[in-house]
């Protein structure tokens, strides 16, 4: 087998074949010469990374020759055979997956943390897994089934990859072929259990928020729907602090709280944000790389309460003449020194854009907000 693309994933896929005796070529997924096409040499499947992209020279070649192409979780499907409980839309993935490991008592695994091939040979199969799925990860998915699928939502997103929202749809709804239970938001018209953000619950949610209370109820749904009891999801809720990067409440100094949304890459995840502190003063820190969205329904969302907002990256000036008044500060640091805030104000990162043109990931934006935040003077 040929394993494209080396980063968690990757790794994962190639260990887990190897331990098994499988012979594998691991392959960069930045390898784009005519020459590196004799890595197909001899191979049966090609392993993709979510991270490499279909025009990647390999895959359009294997794609060409009748090679079948797999993403790393439709191999950690087969190989571990799990009772998957899938999550996918495009923003409170991972929150969700976290919040029903914890209702299931089960692992989780997938787009972030780890890998689905790293759990190969640690659960029996027929064992409940909670899985987060990418519209990357199921662009290629063939025998994966889930017992419970969950759909979050459907906003634009990726757009710069997968080239429209029809496209970037397409993709996220494959979580539904071969699922056995459909779990799906209320307000898109899909077969399926339904869940909405003002469902009762046996438990308020103690993570703030009314797209977290969505996130709870879907998380509700589809743990009812692995039929746990109630009391073990009401415990859940009550308890889940929430996961890094996303609202991560990280220092409160002279009275300021300032609070970690890196994970906020999109729009969508940034109005959300911004409601979840509508009645509170926020300075509002935006910007990173460009995934080719519209700022303008951004900017119509920023209340009388946004007492300032700072760009910075890539989309610095684009955001900055979407928003009038915002101050072009280049990057966080410089951010942080310029904002003033008062006491019982809140100064929120939540980019609402990537963050590939000054970060590796969300995870090492959100950390140098994290460091840059505990070294402020009092």
């Amino acid at each position: 087998m040929l394993v494209l693309g080396l980063a968690r994933s990757g790794k994962a896929a190639a260990a887990a074949l190897e331990q098994r005796g499988v012979e594998v070529v691991r392959a960069d997924h930045e390898l784009g010469n005519d020459g590196d096409l004799v890595l197909l040499d001899g191979v049966d499947v090609l392993v993709k990374s979510p991270g490499v992209p279909r025009g990647n020279p390999l895959v359009a070649e294997a794609e060409r020759n009748g090679i079948p192409i797999w993403s790393e979780v439709e191999l950690g499907y087969r190989l571990l055979r799990p009772k998957l409980l899938g999550v996918t839309g495009t923003n409170g993935k991972t929150t969700t997956c976290e919040l029903l490991g914890q209702m299931l008592k089960a692992p989780v695994a997938g787009n972030v943390g780890r890998a689905l091939t790293d759990l190969d040979g640690q659960v029996e199969p027929g064992t409940w897994v909670v899985c987060e799925l990418s519209s990357f990860q199921l662009e290629d998915v063939h025998e994966l089934a889930c017992e419970i699928a969950v759909l979050l939502n459907l906003e634009p997103d990726h757009l710069d990859r997968h080239g429209s929202f029809e496209a970037y749809r397409d993709a996220k709804l494959r979580i539904f072929e071969r699922a056995r239970t459909k779990i799906v938001p209320r307000n898109l018209g899909l077969d399926g259990t339904e869940f909405a953000a003002d469902d009762p619950l046996p438990a308020e949610p103690l993570i703030r928020g009314v797209h977290n209370r969505e996130n709870a109820a879907a998380a509700t749904a589809a743990a009812r729907a692995a039929s746990i009891p109630e009391e073990q999801i009401a415990e859940a809720l009550r308890t889940f602090p929430g996961v890094p990067h996303r609202l991560e409440p990280v220092r409160e100094l002279n009275g300021v709280r300032y609070v970690n949304d890196s994970k906020a890459t999109n729009v969508a995840a940034a109005l959300r944000a911004i409601a979840a502190y509508e009645d509170e003063p926020v300075h509002l820190i935006l910007g990173g790389s460009s995934k080719g969205e519209d700022f303008t329904p951004l900017a119509e969302a920023l209340g009388p309460n946004i007492r300032s907002v700072h760009v910075i990256g890539e989309t610095a000036t684009e955001l900055a003449e979407a928003i009038p008044g915002a101050e072009r500060d280049g990057d966080l640091a410089t951010a942080l020194n310029e904002i003033e805030p008062q006491p019982g104000d809140v100064v929120l990162l939540s980019p609402a854009c990537a963050s590939y043109d000054q970060f590796s990931d969300f995870e090492d934006r959100g950390e140098e907000f994290r460091r840059l935040v505990q070294n402020l003077s009092a």
